[in-house]
């Protein structure tokens, strides 16, 4: 083991990639409990004759996929690196895909799978990294940063300091709801768990939080803390059986989504990653195709299993910082999601309220790339905004995807920058212009 993993080149030990990946996992396992919120669309009133997806499944497709995905990783890339259910991607699934475009899940899942075969063709055939080239850095900023306020969004609602209103569209809801308050006592401590600098503060955040609201009566404690692993019957294969739907113009913009920001979720963490552990070589990252087939193989198996696009977690970095520097750390990782199965009678002190800091937490990170976004640059600026902007405001990330894609185009001719664009971009340009008349 020491000698495939390379330990004594690497300057490692058992010891460090153990630790390194239990801080991996401590720091993403929030995933565990927040994927089967966003996907069963929890607290959410459906409209008439649409199902919601099965909690307890979900959640086992959450661990199994995160646990797959990390073992090839760590396995065949051979990278500290470990995949779960992305973050953004779960819920352009349930709010826009589900919920706002009526698709039933099962067909959603069907998307989900498409995409990882496709990613799988375009990784084996050396495509995917120049689809990624292809796209401005710009506007992969801005879908980063537009995902960010749109989950925030989502948490601010969740938790209740933001409702609807007739006559502004939202308003700031009553503070002084007991469920408000926990969810604001929630935010409030994960904040500053994250500003002391604790690992896994988003995790532990959640737990705080649910000690305190089964203390104050809002949350029924659980009956057990340890349990059998819920069925995975009620979604498993799902995503195979109705694979025949996906052969539309609204799924096509579904799966385009799918791919585009899994592409950039996928390659901005792993050159994050490689950089701070030090493994880039003359820029380029070693084994890179073996990383992004171990992305595309657990988005397969994740829609199998019944959850959304698997991808690379920026978590990873916490136990870089601790010296993981091996495919070890992610076989210590993905074993802890394996036990994490056991666990799952904790679910139901996993409310909305409780969600709602680390849906805020991880938004306020993801706006972080709007630091880098040329501003000062109108023909940038422009669709960069729109891109940012229409997704909480429309509650769709392909929207605000598609209005990006669109004016960049435009504002990038009219500056006279046609030779900028990549021939990609104009194609992209017209499927979005269909996705809107589609739309209509």
């Amino acid at each position: 083991m020491k000698k495939y993993f390379n330990f004594d080149q690497l300057g490692t030990n058992y010891r460090t990639e153990t630790m390194a990946g239990i801080t991996t996992f401590l720091s993403m396992a929030y995933i565990l409990f927040l994927n089967p919120i966003i996907l069963t669309l929890d607290g959410v009133e459906l409209p008439e004759g649409m199902t919601r997806m099965d909690s307890g499944a979900v959640f086992t497709a959450t661990a199994l996929a995160a646990a797959i995905g990390t073992l090839i990783m760590g396995l065949l890339a051979k990278y500290p690196i470990a995949l779960a259910p992305g973050m953004g991607l779960n819920a352009f699934f349930a709010y826009t895909v589900v919920l706002t475009w009526g698709i039933p899940w099962q067909t959603a899942l069907a998307g989900v799978l498409a995409s990882g075969l496709i990613f799988i063709v375009l990784t084996v055939s050396g495509l995917r990294e120049k689809i990624i080239n292809a796209i401005p850095g710009q506007l992969k900023l801005a879908v980063g940063a537009g995902i960010g306020l749109f989950i925030a969004f989502i948490g601010l609602i969740n938790s209740g300091i933001v409702v609807g209103n007739p006559d502004t569209l939202v308003a700031l809801g009553d503070l002084t709801t007991p469920t408000t308050l926990l969810a604001i006592f929630g935010i409030v401590v994960t904040v500053a768990l994250m500003v002391v600098g604790v690992k896994g503060g988003i995790f532990y955040g959640m737990i705080i939080t649910s000690i305190a609201g089964i203390v104050v009566g809002l949350i029924d404690p659980p009956s057990q803390v340890v349990g059998s692993v819920p069925s995975l019957a009620p979604t498993f294969g799902e995503a195979f059986a109705h694979f025949g739907d996906i052969f539309t113009l609204e799924m096509l913009v579904v799966i385009l989504t799918f791919l585009f920001v899994d592409f950039f979720d996928t390659a901005g963490t792993l050159v994050a990653v490689a950089t701070q552990a030090g493994f880039m070589k003359d820029n380029k990252l070693p084994r890179a195709g073996r990383a992004l087939f171990s992305d595309s193989a657990a988005t397969v198996a994740g829609s199998v299993l019944g959850t959304s696009t698997t991808t690379s977690y920026i978590e990873s970095t916490a136990g870089v910082g601790v010296g993981g520097r091996t495919g070890f750390a992610s076989i210590v990782t993905a074993a802890l999601f394996v036990l994490a199965l056991f666990f799952s009678p904790l679910l139901g002190v996993v409310t909305s309220q409780v969600t709602a800091a680390a849906l805020i937490i991880v938004g306020v990170l993801m706006a972080s790339n709007l630091k880098n976004i040329e501003w000062d640059k109108f023909e940038i600026a422009v669709p960069a905004f729109l891109t940012v902007i229409a997704m909480p405001l429309t509650y769709s990330i392909a929207t605000g995807i598609a209005m990006g894609f669109i004016f960049y185009p435009i504002t990038m001719l009219l500056k006279g920058k046609a030779k900028d664009i990549h021939p990609i971009m104009y194609g992209l340009f017209v499927v979005f212009v269909l996705y809107f008349v589609f739309l209509s």
